[in-house]
């Protein structure tokens, strides 16, 4: 009983830094100053303090998380970066690693409206934007709202439905809104696109074009687990399911204050030049048919400032870059055919231009 009330208890703090977390920045707060180095804690400034509520919020979603996604920590934590950055992800892998369970176990743990779409050969456009049906009554059009009219909208094997159904998502994914017989339906905020595919099973799949490829902000794999936590997997459905046991902890409004909170973190010129040379490099280099967008470089930076607040920082630090540049970039490049032959990976072309790109001298240092 009295483990019962001390657990009672911090689930109650927990909940009154998740509300104080979501509190909207007072005026005057949202131009933070980033010293050279780190401020003392007596001289903390506004934005240092709200990122830091921030962190807390975004440590406390991911310690929630963890319950049902078992060993993959820096997956839950880049997931929630992209969601942070104001993008949407696609999840590459081999069925049963968890990809779906992730999905699920966000829009519980952020309580935000959720659909799920099976993508198959015959989905159909209309069922992701909806359509429009005469009304005899009224004599006009009642438009049937898609399955993308959600907060966090889950394409399941996005690869294995028509070329026509995936352009389907352009719209949304960019606008946040979907145009149906000339009237366009703004999708509620925040909205979140998580898409799967499995890179293996190509056998009746239709690849994704450049274009919606573009349209992710970064690209992640689940990976399999290690057999520690494949046992600690095993023993958690032993008596139940632990979807249950996850609870909500912020709305969809702490989210949009969080993702406020990153446009708050402070980014120099220089680390911003560092960025657009690393995306610049990618057009030149020999092994690569097509470089990163313009889109890429914008992805770059608002996922290095996710990156930053998550550590309880109010400024970005040329890390923040390095830590998510494969994952934001990878995607988007296309290798020659003599790469390919050479067996050269995306991955591999971004490891060696971040060997050949140095980063300024500016705030490098190690995060806290």
């Amino acid at each position: 009983m009295e483990k019962q009330t001390k657990e009672d208890k911090k689930e109650q703090v927990l909940q009154e830094l998740i509300r104080n977390a979501g509190a909207p920045a007072q005026a005057g707060e949202s131009q933070p100053v980033v010293p050279p180095e780190p401020a003392p804690k007596t001289a903390a400034t506004a934005a240092d303090k709200a990122v830091l509520e921030m962190q807390k919020a975004s440590q406390a979603i991911i310690r929630e998380l963890k319950k049902v996604i078992v060993g993959k920590d820096e997956v839950i934590k880049k997931v929630l970066m992209v969601i942070l950055a104001g993008g949407h992800i696609l999840l590459e892998d081999v069925p049963g690693v968890g990809k779906t369970t992730l999905a699920l176990g966000l829009s519980r743990v952020l309580n935000l409206n959720y659909k799920r779409m099976q993508f198959t050969p015959d989905t159909m456009a209309s069922d992701i934007t909806g359509f429009s049906i005469y009304n005899k009554e009224t004599g006009g059009l009642d438009y049937k709202p898609g399955a993308a009219l959600c907060n966090l909208f889950l394409a399941d094997e996005i690869n294995r439905t028509s070329a026509k159904t995936q352009a389907a998502l352009l719209e949304v994914m960019e606008e946040g809104g979907m145009t149906v017989d000339g009237v366009t339906h703004k999708t509620p905020e925040p909205f979140v696109c998580i898409a799967t595919q499995n890179p293996l099973g190509s056998a009746g799949t239709q690849k994704l074009p450049d274009s919606q490829l573009d349209r992710f902000m970064a690209r992640l794999s689940m990976g399999y687990p290690d057999l520690k936590s494949q046992v600690d997997i095993i023993k958690q459905r032993q008596t139940g399911d632990p979807m249950d046991t996850v609870r909500s902890l912020v709305s969809a409004a702490h989210i949009k204050a969080m993702k406020k909170a990153v446009q708050m973190v402070r980014m120099e010129d220089e680390i911003i030049q560092y960025a657009a040379e690393l995306c610049q490099k990618t057009r030149s280099v020999e092994s690569v048919e097509q470089g990163v967008s313009p889109r890429a470089v914008l992805a770059l930076v608002q996922m290095a400032k996710a990156s930053a607040l998550m550590d309880g920082r109010s400024y970005a630090i040329p890390q923040d870059v390095k830590d998510v540049f494969i994952d934001v970039c990878a995607h988007r490049l296309i290798l020659t055919a003599r790469a390919k032959i050479r067996k050269e990976t995306e991955e591999k072309v971004l490891r060696e231009i971040l060997k050949e790109v140095g980063p300024p001298a500016v705030l490098e240092r190690k995060a806290k």
